[in-house]
């Protein structure tokens, strides 16, 4: 294995996990089509868990392009 498999599998994790801390604001239902409040201004912790999850996505796409071109 090189390192962009171990930067790969990192990245895909810690987004993941990331994207299971975020939250809506609303229930189940409101995700699934229901009625419910939409929050378009992110703010505080919200924001910054976020904006990293972005960062790690780009880290993520990148690492599996560089492990490919690098075979």
């Amino acid at each position: 294995m090189t390192i962009w498999n171990y930067i790969t599998i990192a990245t895909a994790l810690l987004v993941t996990l990331l994207i299971l801390i975020q939250t809506r604001g609303a229930s189940l239902g409101a995700g699934l089509g229901g009625a419910g409040e939409i929050n378009i201004v992110r703010r505080g912790s919200d924001k910054t868990v976020h904006q990293l999850t972005i960062i790690l996505v780009f880290i993520f796409s990148a690492s599996i392009i560089i492990g490919i071109v690098a075979q």
